[in-house]
C-alpha cells in the first residue's frame, strides 16, 4: 500500500481502511508525506468515533494528533484548524466540563480552564454572562456577554506557551468567517437589536497557573465576508 493509495481510499470515503493503511505505513515511515497521511486519516476516524459515541477512543486519537502536529508542516494552519475542530467535537460530545477537567486530555483541560478564567475575568469587569459554548451547526461562540446595552461576543484562546506562535494567530480568515456566521445566527435566533462587538481574550499559562497572562482585545475586527 502506498501513501497515494491511502489518500485514494480516503477520497472514496473508505476511512477505516485508509486509517489502518496509514498506521501501517507510519510505523516505519515518519517522513512528511506519511505523517500527513497519518494525521488526516486520524482526524477522519476521530470524527467517526465521536459519531459512534466511542469518546474514550476519540480522546486517545486526539492526544495522538496533538503529539503529531508539531512535526508537520502547516504554513496555512489547516492542520491546526482541523485539530481545533476535533477539540470542539470532543468538548461538545464528551460530557460535562467538570468531567473533562477531571479526565480529559491535557489540551482540552487547558482550553476549558482558560474559558473559566475568561468568564471570571469578565464578571469581575462587570460583564453579565448570557451564554457559554453556544453552537450554530459546527460553529461556536465561546462566551456571549452583556456590557450595559452592548452585546459582546468573545472568543477565548488559551495556550500553555508561545512555542507555536501567539494565540491570536489561530483566529485566521476561516475562523473569522465561521465566527461571523455564528454571531449572525445568534442575533437572528435571539431577535437581538442591541449594538454588538466582537472581543478576543487570550490566555497564556500552564494549567492551574496562579498568574496566567490574560490579554483582552476589545472590538477585534472580523476582516472577512459573511
Amino acid at each position: 500500500m502506498t501513501i497515494e493509495e491511502v489518500f485514494g481510499l480516503r477520497s472514496q470515503g473508505r476511512k477505516e481502511e485508509a486509517y489502518e493503511a496509514a498506521r501501517e505505513i507510519y510505523a516505519t515511515d515518519k517522513r512528511p508525506y506519511a505523517s500527513a497521511a497519518m494525521f488526516w486519516t486520524a482526524v477522519d476516524i476521530l470524527k467517526v468515533r465521536v459519531n459512534e459515541d466511542r469518546m474514550e477512543e476519540a480522546q486517545k486519537i486526539y492526544m495522538a494528533l496533538e503529539r503529531l502536529l508539531p512535526n508537520l508542516k502547516d504554513e496555512k494552519r489547516w492542520k491546526h484548524d482541523a485539530l481545533e475542530k476535533c477539540q470542539e467535537l470532543i468538548i461538545e460530545n464528551g460530557g460535562s466540563r467538570e468531567e473533562l477537567l477531571e479526565e480529559g486530555p491535557e489540551h482540552l483541560k487547558t482550553g476549558i480552564w482558560g474559558e473559566e478564567l475568561a468568564a471570571a475575568y469578565l464578571r469581575e469587569k462587570g460583564y453579565v454572562i448570557l451564554d457559554r459554548d453556544w453552537h450554530s451547526k459546527h460553529r461556536d461562540i465561546d462566551i456571549i456577554a452583556r456590557q450595559g446595552d452592548l452585546i459582546v461576543f468573545i472568543e477565548v484562546k488559551t495556550r500553555r506557551n508561545r512555542e507555536f506562535g501567539d494565540p491570536l494567530q489561530a483566529i485566521n480568515y476561516k475562523k473569522q468567517r465561521n465566527l461571523l456566521r455564528a454571531i449572525n445566527h445568534y442575533i437572528h435566533y435571539r431577535k437581538i437589536d442591541n449594538p454588538w462587538r466582537f472581543d478576543v481574550i487570550t490566555i497564556v499559562g500552564e494549567l492551574g497557573s496562579e498568574m496566567p497572562e490574560i490579554n483582552h482585545i476589545e472590538d477585534f475586527q472580523l476582516n472577512c465576508r459573511y
